[in-house]
């Protein structure tokens, strides 16, 4: 069964490869959803599978609108489930070798300005979900954190003191330590005296989470979301707020402020600097923005020379 190879792969990754819990989750959705076409044209073994079944795939999925670099992502998911297949003897032939990805469109990030910014930060009440959610907020934003990583936060990963946060499992099974302002830490110490306890008496036993959901257990990455859609649409109406949308806000402020490109990666816990360079992208269009608008001569396509005689050195 397609399925009995995919639950094996997954189980490789886990145990062999330390892959971290949101990487798994997220090959799992892929190869499920490849699962799931396979069903549909009637083949139930991975060794049945054709490049044109993969060809069939991958047509749907952009019938579907997804975006290229969605696409992109699973192929790569399935790509590797056959690389790993045919090592292990699932398959004789990897028929995933001659597909290839479409061509990622440049995308800039999209970023939150100032005065949004302070808008979503100041929209949650001080009831015990809604100190949660400010310390959230405000804590996604002054670290860059990833929902996936923020939900995996204990208590115990905090130190206040210091004004640090130890991520565990981050993208690619690193551990790092994140960054934290002075409102960020006021957050969470507000959210941990006043609106945690309140939550965590719903739970039937302790949970060690950071962040709780109502009935006392940790709090989930869709829960995460739904915080964000909670706020969205009073915050900004010129886009869709998310937790990636804060940390691309996270990246562009520092940025703007004078960070250099080697200190936002290592803050951001990319594995390369070439991810980090998009921000480079996202600050050169603002600067450029702040030139036209500033510089008298910006918008000039031509200049007509000064006239001649007379004193011009005044």
């Amino acid at each position: 069964m397609v399925t009995d190879s995919i639950d094996a792969y997954l189980d490789y990754r886990r145990t062999l490869r330390g892959s971290s819990p949101h990487t798994l989750a997220a090959y799992s959705g892929d190869l499920v959803q490849l699962a799931e076409y396979l069903e549909s044209q009637q083949v139930r073994d991975l060794a049945a599978v054709t490049v044109a079944h993969l060809r069939g795939y991958l047509a749907e999925l952009a019938g579907h609108d997804y975006a290229r670099s969605t696409i992109a992502r699973k192929l790569s998911a399935v790509r590797s489930l056959f690389r790993w297949a045919r090592q292990h003897g699932w398959v004789t032939e990897d028929p995933s070798r001659s597909l290839r990805a479409p061509r990622k469109g440049t995308r800039l990030p999209k970023w939150l300005r100032d005065s949004e910014l302070n808008v979503l930060l100041a929209l949650p009440d001080r009831s015990p979900a809604g100190l949660r959610d400010w310390a959230i907020l405000e804590m996604l934003y002054a670290s860059g954190l990833r929902a996936g990583e923020a939900v995996h936060l204990d208590v115990g990963d905090l130190d206040l003191q210091t004004h640090e946060v130890r991520v565990r499992e981050g993208k690619g099974g690193k551990d790092r330590i994140a960054l934290i302002g002075r409102p960020a830490v006021e957050a969470l110490e507000r959210y941990l005296t006043e609106g945690r306890p309140e939550l965590a008496a719903a739970g039937r036993r302790p949970c060690p989470a950071l962040f709780l959901n109502r009935w006392g257990g940790r709090l989930s990455d869709r829960g995460i979301r739904r915080v964000f859609d909670r706020y969205a649409s009073r915050a900004c109406d010129r886009l869709k707020i998310t937790p990636h949308v804060l940390r691309h806000t996270f990246a562009t402020h520092l940025l703007n402020h004078g960070a250099d490109l080697r200190s936002v990666q290592e803050l951001l816990g990319h594995a390369s600097i070439a991810t980090t360079q998009v921000y480079t992208h996202v600050t050169s269009e603002r600067m450029k923005a702040v030139h036209r608008k500033a510089h008298p001569r910006a918008e000039e396509k031509s200049s007509a020379p000064p006239k001649q005689g007379g004193d011009t050195d005044r």
